[in-house]
């Protein structure tokens, strides 16, 4: 056994053994420091517990309470703990149609908030970020670290929004050098879709990169105005624009040994899409860390001490009146 703070004796011990000394040479010296009124609270009376076993006990106690502070544990030494997870890239759409309100408050909120679901219900896997529109750049690059990540995912606002066309090709080139290295290469899209002619050719550059893609579609089949940037409706040839959910990208992935789903309000289908990733692919291991491993026995004499205190002070004579 050995101590993680063994000062303490240093610190406390002296005063203690100081202290310990006033009270057996008895009252006399004693006096000289302490209120008379306080030393009577302090010491024993005659009408209880002797004074030699109260005293005992309070030195006792408070001995106990150093070796807590000094925190005794059995040291097991260093352990090296492999890390196992799945690289998994994210890559959300920050087209203009994401400024949508066909569900609450926007498809680019709706969507974070689903991101955040994600990395939640993904603890052990490394994660990288990815933002796309007309043109794809990395927003965080793999890291374990859920809390940061979803601090940036928190941080994409309005402002991030591209009112360019949404290129899939430029993501799928842009995917494949991120996932360069990883195997399995899996992508996961948050997006309402794009139009046809371009999700072919991201379609043929996923499936020639030998990519899973997962896709979570935002939006509803019906639509909404497409929003600028001032906060009004975008107008094309006299008429609102509309941005309708496409589909065609779910049908994709399921092309491309992966899987889609409709996001909607509750919590299932994330877990659902992550359980289907996770049967699919099998851990990979990504690192190692090396942890102290240490048993603390802190407790044990901070609870006996708390016990011999109370047994001391609560055997204190009573006032007579």
């Amino acid at each position: 056994m050995s101590f993680v703070t063994p000062e303490f004796f240093w610190m406390m011990g002296i005063p203690l053994v100081v202290f310990t000394y006033f009270i057996l040479t008895h009252k006399d010296k004693f006096l000289q420091i302490f209120d008379k009124k306080v030393l009577a609270r302090l010491t024993a009376g005659d009408d209880s517990m002797p004074l030699v076993i109260r005293n005992l006990l309070l030195i006792i106690a408070l001995f106990l309470m150093i070796v807590a502070m000094a925190r005794p544990v059995i040291d097991n030494g260093d352990k090296v703990v492999q890390l196992e997870g799945l690289s998994v890239v994210v890559a959300l759409d920050i087209s203009g149609s994401m400024r949508s309100k066909d569900i609450y408050p926007n498809r680019l909120e709706f969507a974070k908030k689903k991101i955040n679901q994600l990395l939640t219900e993904m603890p052990n896997d490394e994660v990288s970020l990815l933002a796309f529109a007309y043109s794809s750049f990395v927003l965080a690059p793999f890291s374990s670290d859920k809390e940061t990540l979803k601090l940036l995912v928190n941080g994409v606002d309005d402002k991030y929004i591209n009112m360019a066309s949404t290129d899939f090709s430029a993501l799928g080139d842009f995917s494949v050098e991120v996932l360069e290295k990883k195997k399995p290469k899996i992508l996961i899209v948050f997006s309402d879709g794009g139009e046809k002619r371009d999700i072919v050719k991201f379609a043929k550059i996923i499936k020639a990169n030998n990519i899973a893609l997962y896709v979570v579609l935002i939006g509803t089949k019906e639509g909404a105005p497409v929003i600028g940037a001032e906060g009004k409706p975008i107008m094309q040839n006299g008429k609102i624009a509309i941005s309708q959910r496409n589909d065609d990208l779910g049908e994709v992935a399921l092309q491309n040994n992966g899987a889609f789903i409709v996001a909607d309000t509750g919590a299932n289908g994330i877990r659902e899409l992550v359980e289907t990733i996770k049967s699919q692919h099998q851990n990979r291991e990504q690192g190692e860390v090396v942890i102290h491993d240490r048993e603390e026995f802190f407790y044990y004499p901070l609870g006996i001490g708390l016990l011999f205190l109370l047994m001391g002070f609560g055997s204190l004579p009573r006032r007579k009146g």
